[in-house]
């Protein structure tokens, strides 16, 4: 009678831990799902980069793709804090980058949902994201998806994260623009951000790129791949501009970079490498799997001519996740004219790029600096 008993009593205690398993599975865990939803959870507090661009109305009720409200963003592009981008992270508690305790424990489910729409169709987001707040109290994931041209009518968005530890989560959904992709602005609204559970979802793998695999082709061109993110050495020293008119290669715009030669940093050199996602120092899980490329082939001209970079390389990104091999050509002298060059990646394991693309150079060689030009940047 007492074993009995004692069956009973744990039967008790351990079946509302599964009923609560088997609940977290079956409900929605929503962001937003209209203006002071009870359901809604986490702010839009995190402002971030010409965060004097972004205008939000909560509570648009115009053409909602549910319910009585949708969200509604417009991005000026005007660089009111001179970064070239903005976005807007939802955090728990608000203004939260990793220095509260906060968030939420998501485990159970594995994936994001959202709709979104255009305000005329071809508006283009460089990255939804779910997680990434670094600090005190990091979350234990980071995942962005993008970038994503939007259509004018609604349409619903799926974020994988089956796989992920969604254990501590206080940057719930984030996105991101950029100047180069929208040069005009942007008006876009948002509806029904939630997490949820699918039975049937499987973890996304790394799957080969179809050749050829952009680096850059035009600016804000939704083919592009790899962010110039890592400026590195004397990075004072460098001013970039990736949608120049000064007589591209091809196509509307090119990159132009002026290098001064001043020592910002005391380091007689610099240089960008172009990175997945931005800022990735090996740090965080990206990249691209590039086994089909060959070779990476792009055009280059100086202003002048005669200015000299010392090397372009790809991969070569050490941590955590580090680039599984890297190449490079130089010191490449260049011409004022276009011309072509070439990195052979034959026999390279091309598996994990964090990299894309890097050029580096120094004062020693151009004491005067130097002015030069980058356009069709691709894997082939």
């Amino acid at each position: 009678m007492k074993k009995i008993l004692i069956f009973l009593l744990m039967a008790v205690m351990i079946l509302p831990s599964i009923l609560l398993a088997q609940e977290t599975k079956s409900k929605e865990f929503v962001i937003y799902r209209d203006k002071n939803s009870r359901d809604n959870h986490f702010i839009p507090s995190g402002w971030m980069g010409d965060y004097g661009d972004i205008k939000l109305n909560d509570q648009y009720t115009q053409n909602p793709q549910s319910g009585n409200t949708c969200l509604q963003f417009i991005y000026s592009a005007k660089k009111s804090q001179g970064q070239g981008w903005a976005g807007v992270y939802w955090q728990n508690p608000a203004n939260n980058w990793g220095t509260k305790k906060g968030g939420f424990d998501l485990t159970g489910f594995n994936k994001l949902t959202f709709w979104a729409r255009g305000e005329k169709g071809g508006e283009k987001i460089q990255k939804f994201m779910v997680g990434g707040i670094k600090g005190v109290y990091s979350d234990t994931m980071e995942l962005e998806f993008g970038p994503v041209e939007l259509t004018e009518t609604w349409k619903q968005y799926t974020i994988n994260l089956s796989g992920k530890d969604l254990t501590y989560i206080s940057g719930g959904f984030c996105w991101v623009a950029t100047e180069d992709m929208n040069p005009n602005g942007m008006t876009f609204y948002l509806d029904e951000i939630k997490f949820e559970y699918d039975p049937n979802l499987k973890p996304e793998t790394k799957k080969p790129q179809n050749m050829p695999f952009y680096v850059y082709s035009d600016r804000g061109a939704l083919t592009n791949h790899f962010i110039p993110s890592g400026w590195m050495g004397d990075w004072g020293d460098i001013k970039f501009d990736g949608g120049s008119t000064e007589d591209p290669y091809l196509g509307n715009s090119c990159i132009k970079i002026i290098y001064t030669g001043a020592m910002s940093q005391g380091a007689r050199w610099a240089g960008i490498y172009w990175q997945n996602p931005a800022n990735n120092w090996g740090t965080v899980d990206g990249g691209y799997d590039l086994s089909k490329a060959t070779k990476l082939t792009f055009w280059a001209r100086g202003a002048k001519g005669g200015e000299r970079i010392e090397e372009f390389k790809i991969g070569g990104i050490m941590g955590e996740y580090s680039d599984s091999d890297s190449a490079s050509i130089g010191p490449v002298v260049l011409n004022k004219e276009w011309t072509k060059y070439e990195i052979d990646l034959k026999g390279k394991d091309m598996s994990y790029i964090i990299g894309g693309f890097c050029w580096a150079t120094n004062v020693d060689v151009n004491p005067e600096g130097a002015t030069f030009y980058l356009d069709e940047i691709r894997y082939e």
